[in-house]
């Protein structure tokens, strides 16, 4: 059974950078979300075209929900039962919005009246009326000049095919003048109405951009870190639309309702718009909803720093994450941080705990040196399926990787490399390991073959099926600081006793 948050799922990232503690933070898309999306759009009926979003969270008590929204306004309003209102702050513009949206419909209507005048179809007609006319007296003339040349050879002739040639300039200056007389007033008027067009536009995009720089400073969002912010302290250039996306007001809401993300999906539905086709996804908008994700998301972040200077970083990784990034670019703890960090050793994808990461060369040389003289002290927790009789001791069981059975490690005494364990039971099922040495899946493996119980959660050496977290994590580390040669030692509690 995969989890919703399986990295070989996850088909987008939502992200951006957390103000406070300037880490990375992400929120994925899931095939799981985009499932859920589906069936919304099996629902919704072919109206105008629009994005719409869904968001998979959690409550406190681990109970689902599953909010969706729309952007803009669905069928002409703002309130829509059944989806996410609108993020809060429009009310306090309502009547400047009120009395802005009455300005920019009457320069609407001033706009169509003006684009639709009378005079501009006259002109249109009497302008072609008056390019033909010419046109046809041009091939006239065109041709009595022809025949003028030819009895130019008659002299008796010449004077009279002079005036002939002045009559038909005077002929085509005078259909000039006359189109001139028709089309010069009309084109007054229609350059008139034109400049009254520029003036009204210049008029509506300003009452817009203040509508929606007062919107914007009303509008306020707020993260899960508790943090709330107007769109203007967030955002110095705000396109119009902006907060009415689906993320912001799904991230809102869920924020304000102490729901955790889960996985988000945004997709097109209705009429095609441009490059917007019906059923298909798309992630956070560049201008509008990408410049707010690092703050909206802030507090969403399950990496803890438990230690920290100019040299290093000790995190509490979570399980279900990968310390560095896997074959297929999966979501690691490194892209989680804005500065490129080198880890010094690694946990498996489903353990916990601490994890220690070098900020420069020197001290990776100085700490991995330590891992491989065995200087670094290490103690895991986890919880066994089942008690076993011994309270203490150690396991000594060589491991193999068998290229046949990947990514199985197996006790192979031939092949094997040596694995020495120290355990020591708290309580019932709970253990306490001490590898001396860190080879792949040995703690996994010594419980299995060791002890005779396999990890609660291991369903690589355990149940196959089950569908808990693995029960183990790296709960102590002690070492020596790679610059100062202070003795570091770091403990965090177990999240499942």
């Amino acid at each position: 059974m995969r989890s919703q948050l399986d990295p070989d799922g996850v088909t987008y990232w939502y992200e951006g950078i957390c103000p406070n503690s300037n880490t990375l933070l992400r929120l994925p898309r899931t095939k799981f979300v985009e499932a859920i999306a589906r069936q919304l759009m099996q629902n919704l009926s072919a109206c105008e075209g629009k994005m719409y979003g869904v968001l998979l969270a959690q409550s406190a008590s681990g109970e689902q929900h599953i909010l969706k929204a729309f952007s803009g306004l669905l069928n002409g309003r703002s309130v829509v039962e059944g989806w996410v209102p609108p993020i809060p702050g429009r009310d306090r513009v309502q009547l400047e919005e009120a009395r802005t949206l009455t300005q920019l419909n009457s320069i609407q209507q001033q706009l169509i009246q003006l684009s639709c005048i009378p005079e501009r179809q006259q002109y249109k007609i009497l302008e072609t009326e008056y390019k033909q006319k010419l046109e046809q007296l041009s091939i006239l003339h065109h041709q009595r000049k022809l025949e003028r040349q030819q009895q130019r050879q008659n002299q008796d002739l010449a004077f009279e095919l002079d005036e002939q040639s002045k009559r038909d300039g005077i002929e085509k200056r005078n259909l000039k003048r006359d189109r001139d007389s028709h089309l010069i007033p009309l084109k007054q008027i229609i350059d008139q109405a034109d400049e009254q067009i520029r003036q009204l536009k210049q008029k509506r995009k300003r009452l817009s951009q203040q509508l929606q720089a007062q919107m914007h400073a009303s509008y306020r969002v707020t993260n899960f870190a508790g943090e709330t912010r107007s769109l203007s302290e967030l955002l110095t250039s705000m396109p119009t639309g902006t907060g009415e996306c689906c993320a912001p007001k799904l991230l809102h809401y869920a924020a304000t309702h102490d729901l955790k993300p889960i996985a988000m999906a945004e997709f097109w539905w209705g009429e095609p718009m441009g490059d917007k086709i019906p059923g298909q996804f798309y992630g956070a908008c560049v201008e509008r909803c990408q410049p707010m994700l690092g703050f909206l998301l802030a507090g969403t972040s399950s990496i803890e720093t438990v230690y920290q200077d100019d040299h290093l970083v000790v995190v509490n990784k979570p399980a279900g994450l990968l310390s560095v990034r896997g074959r297929y670019g999966q979501d690691c703890i490194l892209d989680r941080f804005s500065e490129p960090l080198i880890p010094v050793h690694r946990l498996d994808q489903d353990t916990s705990g601490l994890l220690i990461l070098a900020r420069d060369s020197h001290s990776y040389k100085r700490l991995s040196q330590q891992f491989e003289q065995r200087q670094i002290h290490k103690v895991y927790t986890a919880v066994l399926e089942k008690e076993i009789a011994e309270l203490e001791g150690q396991i000594d069981l060589p491991l193999w990787s068998d290229p046949s059975d990947r990514p199985k490690q197996k006790v192979n005494y031939q092949f094997g490399k040596p694995c020495l364990t120290y355990f020591r039971v708290l309580s019932s099922c709970q253990v306490e390991f001490r590898p001396i040495t860190g080879r792949t899946h040995q703690l996994r493996v010594h419980a299995d073959q060791g002890l005779g119980s396999a990890i609660v959660g291991d369903r690589l050496y355990g149940n196959p099926q089950g569908d808990q977290r693995l029960h183990l994590h790296a709960r102590d580390i002690r070492f020596t600081h790679p610059i100062t040669g202070e003795t570091i030692d770091l403990t965090t509690k177990t999240p499942f006793f």
